[in-house]
């Protein structure tokens, strides 16, 4: 890829919910898997001098407007402090997309098996799930070369993945809503800094999210169209309990995918009124929240999944889109 990265869109086909060009878009996005796809090893030179990881480089400072990064208590952080813990939050988010990508694996691999032979989707899952593992793979090598000991999953977050997998099953759709739940957040932050085009980012950085942006356009295709072309023919009863579904699995998703983990505020011991004042009580983050959350918002609006039961969800989990995101038809809601 070359420096001047021009951030890819997910695939589009009018109408794709319908037989023919849900087909053909289901065999073009397995196309592109086939002749433009990434190894984490092939295509990442780790042993670069330039992709050396140093926890004093300050290209791993927070930006000026990370919503931490402008808290006048990291600003009065030694410059060492501040290189280290957005080096730490980096860490920690690339292991929150391991175990993500980790429930995303099983769950496409169990809804895959499910299908009819000759199903185009069979060959894309297997695809995708090839491409997410090479994600792992990359993600796991930047935690290890940064030094910290990220602990794994404990016996109740596995319970909970174990319980997500199954529904890749016994109800894919809530699944799929569950994959953008969980990659939409991160596209849309990842998107932000490479658009920004900025020189002191760290090149190793830089080309992990330029790998993970590429390929993530068509997964979240993918997860999408997939919706379209199922949850129409959902019983009334199902399309209900998906609308109320979606707003509780994206709260809790998009602060996993936003926020800093807890164990970086131990670990630095950032006041909690620091924290608050960053992220729940920081009308910017607010934004950039709904921001996330748009697309999600308006794909459900699209399936008929939002109504006046389903607003009050998305309020209270404090991302409902601004009022200029809103179809005319929600807003009458």
């Amino acid at each position: 890829m070359s420096e001047q990265f021009l951030v890819p869109e997910e695939e589009h086909v009018e109408k794709a919910a319908h037989s023919d060009a849900y087909t053909d878009l289901i065999r073009r996005l397995s196309h592109q898997s086939v002749v433009k796809h990434f190894d984490a090893y092939a295509d990442i030179e780790w042993d670069s001098p330039e992709f050396r990881i140093d926890h004093d480089d300050s290209r791993w400072e927070l930006e000026p407007d990370d919503v931490l990064g402008a808290t006048e208590w990291y600003r009065s952080q030694p410059a060492g402090t501040r290189s280290r813990i957005g080096l730490s939050m980096l860490a920690n988010f690339m292991k929150s997309g391991v175990i993500f990508e980790y429930v995303l694996k099983r769950g496409l691999l169990e809804f895959a098996i499910g299908l009819p032979t000759g199903a185009p989707e069979f060959r894309y899952c297997y695809h995708e799930t090839i491409e997410e593992a090479q994600h792992s793979l990359m993600f796991q090598e930047f935690i290890n070369r940064t030094g910290f000991n990220i602990p794994a999953l404990n016996k109740l977050e596995r319970r909970g993945a174990d319980f997500v997998v199954k529904y890749a099953r016994k109800f894919p759709e809530l699944f799929f809503i569950f994959v953008l739940a969980g990659e939409d957040p991160i596209d849309y932050v990842q998107r932000q800094s490479l658009r920004k085009n900025r020189e002191d980012i760290h090149p190793l950085f830089r080309r992990i999210m330029q790998i993970h942006v590429t390929e993530e356009a068509r997964h979240m295709s993918f997860a999408r169209h997939t919706l379209r072309r199922r949850v129409p023919e959902l019983s009334n009863s199902r399309r209900a309990r998906l609308g109320l579904c979606v707003p509780l699995i994206l709260g809790v998703m998009g602060k996993i995918m936003m926020q800093a983990a807890p164990s970086v505020a131990r670990e630095y011991a950032i006041p909690r009124e620091v924290v608050d004042a960053a992220y729940r009580e920081n009308p910017v983050h607010r934004e950039r929240v709904y921001e996330a959350s748009t697309k999600l918002f308006v794909l459900c609006q699209e399936l008929g999944l939002v109504n006046k039961w389903s607003l009050r969800l998305w309020r209270a989990m404090n991302i409902l889109p601004e009022a200029g995101s809103f179809s005319s038809a929600a807003a009458q809601v």
